[in-house]
């Protein structure tokens, strides 16, 4: 088991750095910093088969032929389903919407995900706290190189700071629908606060 995700210190055991010490605050402005290269992100719920997928499959294509995005992935804080495809609903509603070439299999957050992307986000508060925590833990071991992604809600870029995607897994198809359209609209405000501010020149 990964050592990083087991959370069993208080979040108040040690302070992170000031280049990882987000408030909601000067959020806006640190994601509107320029920037020459991709960005990489990651969509992290609880088991990776039914939000984090549908996130993921949305923005791939959105993003498709955007030069400004690099690794797209999904995980989840669990690993309750690793190596199963994402639920069958996530994939109906993503094909009824022209997302048809999408494949996945569920993984658990690593370690190296928090170095690796840039972005981390959340479906909800607890993914979050989970996140946060094994962040912590992981720049109190290793230093804040150790874990550099910014990691917030998703739905923060939707209009409504905090705004979180309801679980659909143990509800009717519906539930799916409305993450779809969630997904899109945290998608386009996403584009609009990161990559705006990226000029990335395609090398010919």
């Amino acid at each position: 088991m990964d050592q990083t995700m087991i959370l069993a210190a208080d979040q108040s055991a040690f302070r992170l750095p000031p280049s990882l010490n987000h408030t909601q605050e000067d959020r806006p402005q640190i994601l509107r910093r320029g920037a020459s290269k991709p960005v990489s992100v990651l969509f992290v719920c609880l088991g990776n088969i039914c939000r984090s997928p549908m996130a993921e499959g949305v923005f791939r294509r959105v993003t498709k032929a955007d030069t400004r995005v690099g690794a797209i992935d999904s995980a989840g804080t669990g690993a309750y389903h690793e190596g199963c495809a994402p639920d069958p609903r996530t994939m109906t509603v993503l094909a009824d919407n022209g997302e048809t070439e999408y494949d996945h299999s569920a993984r658990k957050v690593r370690s190296s995900d928090f170095r690796h992307f840039d972005y981390i986000l959340a479906m909800d508060g607890e993914n979050l706290h989970d996140l946060t925590r094994s962040q912590r833990r992981i720049v109190k071991d290793g230093g804040a190189d150790a874990a550099p992604a910014k990691v917030m809600l998703f739905g923060d870029f939707g209009g409504r700071r905090g705004e979180e995607v309801i679980d659909p897994y143990y509800g009717a198809r519906d539930g799916f629908t409305i993450a779809y359209e969630q997904m899109t609209r945290f998608t386009k405000g996403f584009i609009e606060e990161v990559l705006s501010g990226i000029d990335i020149t395609r090398e010919t």
